[in-house]
């Protein structure tokens, strides 16, 4: 997960971050609705915005998830780990 926090504690910018950053992998439904993929969704998490991305991705699409973690990096964001295995 990467949070929407710095290394240095501020609150990252703009607000709308992990809308625009999940966006990269969704799409616009039947119903004219944006639909976030299952790898890569945003999310709100003790106030903070986060953007989750499953750890598949990086098996699926291996450009996308170094781009994802990627903009984690040069932009100083806190990267969280999550599950290592699927929920059964």
């Amino acid at each position: 997960m990467i949070r929407g926090v710095t290394l240095q504690g501020r609150q990252f910018r703009p607000s709308d971050w992990a809308d625009r950053l999940a966006s990269v992998l969704s799409h616009v439904g039947p119903d004219n609705r944006l639909n976030y993929s299952p790898n890569v969704c945003p999310v709100t998490r003790a106030g903070v915005r986060c953007v989750v991305i499953n750890t598949d991705l990086e098996l699926q699409d291996s450009r996308v998830f170094k781009f994802l973690m990627d903009f984690a990096h040069e932009n100083d964001l806190e990267v969280i780990p999550g599950r290592q295995t699927a929920r059964t």
